[in-house]
């Protein structure tokens, strides 16, 4: 049984503490299908998240079970089943796919035939067997309600939380999703509550518990409510609840909830009695005649309960009683690693502009660098060992000479650094949207069990493989059609590192913004100021240069590799750019710091909730 007992959830707006949930007290028994309605912005959505745990409850308790969720923890993740009104499956997976995905995340198989076993199950159960092989973005809108159903009911929850999943259907669709949750109350005492914003096929429902103002105006039969706010129709609730406060609706009901509870607890012993629902543990009355069929109460039955509201007690019945059958264990850490980057490789190669890009990046930027290689690639001339008699001549020696050092060197410079601002773009492509795009899908996953260190590491193993790709072939492509002059080893290593360098950088962006928008901006911001803000090209004052040149990364990775240089290009290097230079192993450490900083900050990020 779930218990709330005048649990409340405030925020705190212009220095003021406003309750989105004001002391909400009810119990919903097993196998019970209740209904959230209510107004929009009346605090629906807010009170079921605040049962989910996603809200903490400022004030008031919560139990299941007889267990206080705000004393001995929240529910684990495999007895509570949260359906979001977003779409929680990948569009280019399969339906299959993502019940599979969700039960290798969310249930620890003994056998693969154990995890078909349930795959098929939960499709039956949802109507989806037919249309298993359908990838998501060709469902419709119920189809997609019901896949979000599905990846739910893999771990088999005791308690089934449904935000808004009827709306934008048209009404068939809308009804055959109602009807499938009333169905699913009646398995082996599952409760069910539903947010919505519709009144219609309240009859399927248990009850109707209606929200105003983030208060309880009313909790009892759906068949009671037009008599409760003296309507005609259900559709006249709403304009009615506005015609009062609801501090004045919820008084009132304060006043006849006792008498409406019984009622619901008499339809409940009507629906045991006639074999309406099943639930191993609460025994039906013995009778040898036939049980007397579920039905609405009569007026006889609504006079004598408000006749026994006098006497009130505010004290729940007893929690019912039941063996606690075996809860699903969760996967490993290797297991769901395993899962989420199959399934990411797997979504990578199925969107076809993704793999274009990579491909376009991949062959396009080595061959623009190529371009510009032939000047990189011209001879320094030497002074020669005998001094010249002839002033002139010698000048001219000298002015030839350094003309080949600026040509070469600003070659050599430019060409390295264009690698390095070329490898950072990539480093931004790969990751800025990584996390932030699929951050609903990670909060409901996460919500469902999955660790933050299996994620995180999924995404640094997928992201890894793009940069060794990416940075290997620019350092040898480039090497193919103009040697790099110097320590090409070191020079592909910086390559590598500062590409890296910027995708767990763009990574940690992408964990902490709360919109893939917001990422990618972010992310082109900061690969733009790569390059003015290394002074590579113009030399920075002294003391913008030494606040800014730790954190770009460009500066370390070109840097090193002109460190890596022969001698008479370096020195060719050093002779047009007016900046100093750093060692290579600073250029390395640093470079490895940027690496192990930004991992930190995205693990925070993904650590960090951020349900909108």
């Amino acid at each position: 049984m779930l218990e709330l007992k005048e649990v409340s959830f405030t925020i705190r707006k212009d220095g003021e503490e406003i309750p989105l949930v004001d002391r909400a007290s009810l119990h919903v028994p097993k196998g019970h299908f209740m209904a959230i309605v209510g107004p929009s912005g009346c605090g629906k959505t807010t009170l079921l998240k605040t049962i989910a745990g996603l809200n903490p409850e400022s004030s008031g308790s919560l139990f299941w079970d007889g267990r206080d969720l705000s004393k001995d923890g929240d529910f684990s993740p495999s007895e509570i089943g949260y359906v979001p009104q977003f779409s929680i499956a990948y569009d280019p997976l399969t339906v299959d796919e993502s019940v599979e995905a969700a039960t290798r995340l969310r249930v620890r198989s003994r056998s693969t035939a154990e995890l078909d076993q349930r795959i098929d199950l939960v499709l039956e159960e949802t109507g989806l067997s037919s249309i298993n092989d359908r990838q998501v973005k060709v469902l419709s809108g119920g189809q997609k309600r019901r896949l979000g159903l599905a990846m739910e009911l893999v771990s088999d929850p005791k308690i089934l939380l449904c935000d808004e999943v009827t709306s934008g259907l048209d009404p068939r669709s809308e009804r055959e999703i109602v009807r499938l949750l009333h169905d699913l109350s009646r398995k082996d005492g599952r409760i069910v509550l539903s947010v919505t914003h519709s009144l219609a096929h309240l009859e399927l429902y248990d009850s109707v518990l209606v929200l105003h103002e983030g208060r309880v105006a009313f909790h009892g039969p759906p068949e009671q409510l037009t008599h409760y706010f003296s309507v005609q129709d259900t559709e006249e609730v709403y304009p009615r609840l506005a015609t009062q406060p609801s501090e004045r609706w919820h008084n009132s009901w304060q006043k006849h909830r006792v008498s409406y509870q019984k009622m619901l607890d008499r339809n409940r012993e009507r629906l045991l009695a006639s074999g309406g629902l099943q639930i191993p543990s609460e025994k039906t009355p013995t009778s040898t005649s036939a049980p007397p069929a579920a039905s609405a109460p009569t007026a006889d039955d609504v006079e004598e309960i408000h006749a026994e509201a006098a006497i009130k007690s505010d004290e729940p019945s007893e929690p019912i009683s039941k063996p606690k059958a075996e809860i699903p264990r969760l996967p490993g850490f290797f297991s769901q690693f395993s899962t989420l980057l199959s399934r990411r490789w797997r979504i990578f190669f199925r969107d076809r502009g993704q793999v274009f890009l990579q491909l376009a990046i991949l062959i396009c930027f080595p061959v623009l660098v190529t371009l510009f290689s032939d000047k990189a690639s011209g001879n320094i001339r030497r002074f020669s060992d005998t001094r010249q008699a002839d002033v002139f001549a010698e000048i001219q020696e000298q002015q030839s000479v350094r003309s080949d050092q600026a040509k070469v060197g600003s070659a050599v410079s430019g060409i390295i650094m264009f690698q390095v601002v070329l490898l950072s773009l990539m480093g931004s492509n790969n990751s800025a949207r990584e996390i932030a795009s699929e951050r609903p899908i990670y909060e409901k996953e996460k919500f469902g069990g999955l660790r933050p260190s299996a994620y995180l590491a999924s995404k640094i193993a997928f992201l890894s493989c793009l940069v060794i790709t990416q940075s290997l072939w620019m350092a040898f492509f480039v090497n193919m059609f103009g040697t790099f002059r110097g320590d090409f080893i070191q020079h592909a290593a910086f390559l590598l590192l500062v590409n890296g360098a910027m995708t767990t950088i763009c990574l940690a962006i992408s964990s902490l913004m709360r919109t893939a928008e917001q990422a990618s901006l972010l992310s082109i911001y900061l690969v733009g100021f790569q390059l003015p803000l290394s002074g590579a090209v113009l030399a920075l004052p002294e003391k913008i240069e030494g606040f800014t040149r730790p954190f770009i990364s460009a500066y370390w990775a070109w840097s090193g590799s002109v460190e890596a240089l022969q001698t008479q290009v370096h020195d060719a290097v050093k002779s047009v750019i007016d900046t100093s230079l750093s060692s290579q192993n600073v250029c390395f450490y640093t470079l490895g710091a940027h690496i192990g900083v930004a991992l930190i900050a995205a693990w925070a990020g993904a650590c960090r909730p951020q349900w909108d």
